[in-house]
């Protein structure tokens, strides 16, 4: 006996209208527990979202570019016998039909209808900074509105309902919040052009590109990337907030392609065509650093060269992998829009070393946690980030936020590429309860079983190339936070005592700090502070 399952967004953690970026399934396609249907990239992470269910896709709710959050509908499968035959489910769960329905109810009588400020969160008394729509004037379901800004976000408000607008009820600088009616639109037969646009806003075209994921994730920068620019003294329609971005990238608005309502340019063409001149679709100017704070001028990037490398001998094409494409998209960013600088400190962890070998020999009995030295890292961090909280912050525009909590990242290596999982309240836990959930964790990054909620939240982070080797190293920050802390094996090394040089197990340091945020002076202070702790254990219980 079949059924049909609704498949929503799992707890996401402290998310809210999360950008799907990346949609892997279409109506059809037989699909496994645990395959990732959509890919979602906050402002602070990127995060594949898995199914619960196994059997044939009978409907796809979202598409490229949707806002989505906990409990938000993505698709709908079909279980049990009934879904060994796909083809007449995909007849009956054409998305087109939603779209239509939205506008047949207002189609039979047309009324006047309020478009209100929808649930924007804690926010209230938000001022309009933009306004797109006058009375007369057609409007579509999805069409932006108008523009708000608060002192911590910039949101469009979209419409609800397709039609003709009746009334303006606000204007610029008005104080909106939550319920505010900002327009009045006549829908159905008493508005004419309403019908035509209900036809071009369905979804249904959408379903079409989803097909082969690979070639969706490619169009999403190309568009925005290969699109032509402003002609010469064309005015760019932009919010304050898009202009200001547009400065911290260093991008000159009038090479951007406006893809928002009246040829306005959206946060979203930013990032395509920052996208597709770091990928090399074009050649186009982009700060070398955020704000330029480092260099000050702009980077001219060639396009990547295009290699026919067979003709020099035989080769093998091997994709990337969703999460190396997905990663390198973040670091990218990460290297070009932060001024960082690495800082490096040996620290001597011959007996902490000997007192966790210890540990683990009593522990083999009982058969508790086995201790590693990144639970004893975890801990100095979370002292580190207490004695220095400009550690545990993020930028914010022109704000420092600093954070009360001490959630601590690690870089994980799996089959796949490096993740980074994060465990949550570091400064709450024993070293033994972190080496357990640190090994937990790990293994479910290797075995692909890690949860969004498990990838977010960090304040710091943590890169151990111990098990591997090397000497000293310069991670790349992991944005929206400020540092990261990279660590190499540890080697015996000749230290002098004062009489005599006596052999020392030593643990090499590598602190990459953003420069904005944290000085050479500060990044030296918590470098040696951490160094001390891990010396002498003891100081953690001061």
């Amino acid at each position: 006996m079949s059924q049909i399952i609704e498949v929503k967004v799992p707890d996401i953690g402290d998310f809210e209208s999360v950008p799907v970026i990346e949609l892997f399934v279409k109506v059809g396609d037989s699909i496994k527990v645990d395959d990732a249907i959509v890919t979602l990239e906050s402002d602070k992470a990127t995060m594949d979202v898995p199914s619960t269910v196994a059997g044939v896709v009978t409907e796809v709710l979202v598409q490229l570019g949707s806002k989505v959050g906990e409990g938000a509908l993505l698709i709908k499968v079909e279980t049990g016998a009934a879904a060994a035959a796909p083809a007449p489910v995909a007849q009956t769960a054409a998305p087109a039909p939603a779209a239509a329905a939205v506008a047949a109810p207002a189609a039979t009588g047309g009324g006047l209808v309020e478009v209100k400020v929808p649930d924007i969160g804690d926010f209230a008394e938000v001022p309009v900074i933009d306004l797109f729509f006058k009375v007369g004037d057609s409007i579509k379901v999805d069409d932006a509105i108008a523009t708000l800004e608060s002192d911590k976000a910039t949101m469009d408000v979209p419409s609800t309902v397709a039609g003709i607008v009746r009334e303006v009820l606000v204007q610029l600088g008005s104080k909106v919040g939550e319920g505010t009616v900002l327009i009045k639109v006549e829908t159905g037969a008493s508005a004419p052009a309403a019908a035509p646009v209900a036809q071009a806003a369905a979804p249904a075209p959408v379903a079409a590109p989803v097909s082969a994921p690979k070639a969706a994730s490619t169009a999403a920068v190309a568009p925005a990337a290969l699109a032509p620019a402003l002609s010469a003294g064309a005015k760019v329609h932009a919010s304050p907030s898009v202009r200001a971005y547009a400065r911290e990238l260093g991008v000159d608005l009038n090479k951007v392609q406006a893809t928002g309502p009246k040829s306005r340019i959206v946060k979203e063409d930013l990032i395509k065509y920052v996208k597709g001149v770091m990928s090399g679709a074009i050649s186009g100017p982009v700060a070398a650093t955020s704000g330029g704070v480092v260099g000050g001028g702009v980077l001219d990037l060639l396009p990547w060269p295009k290699v026919d490398f067979a003709k020099f001998g035989e080769i093998e094409v091997k994709p990337l992998s969703r999460i190396k494409k997905i990663s390198g998209q973040n670091l990218s960013r990460n290297w070009v829009m932060i001024p960082a600088v690495t800082y490096h400190e040996d620290a001597d962890i011959t007996d902490i070393e000997a007192f966790r070998v210890l540990l683990n020999r009593e522990n083999e009995k009982g058969g508790g946690a086995k201790l590693t030295m990144l639970a004893f890292l975890m801990k100095a961090c979370v002292k580190g980030l207490q004695k220095f909280p400009e550690f545990n912050a993020s930028l914010d525009g022109d704000n420092l936020v600093l954070k009360k909590y001490f959630n601590i990242g690690f870089a994980a290596d799996t089959p796949n590429g490096l993740v980074v999982p994060v465990v949550k309240n570091v400064d709450k836990k024993s070293v033994f309860e972190l080496a357990q959930e640190s090994g937990d964790l790990a293994k479910q990054a290797r075995d692909g079983k890690l949860k969004p909620a498990d990838m977010s939240g960090s304040c710091f982070t943590i890169s151990s190339l111990g098990g591997i080797g090397g000497t000293y190293f310069a991670p790349i920050v992991n944005a929206p936070e400020v540092a990261i802390l990279g660590v190499n094996k540890s080697a015996m090394k000749p230290v002098w005592d004062g009489k005599q040089f006596v052999p020392r197990l030593t643990l090499p340091l590598s602190l990459t700090a953003d420069h904005r945020v944290i000085d050479g002076a500060l990044a030296t202070r918590f470098n040696v502070y951490i160094a001390q702790l891990l010396a002498d254990f003891r100081r953690v219980a001061l």
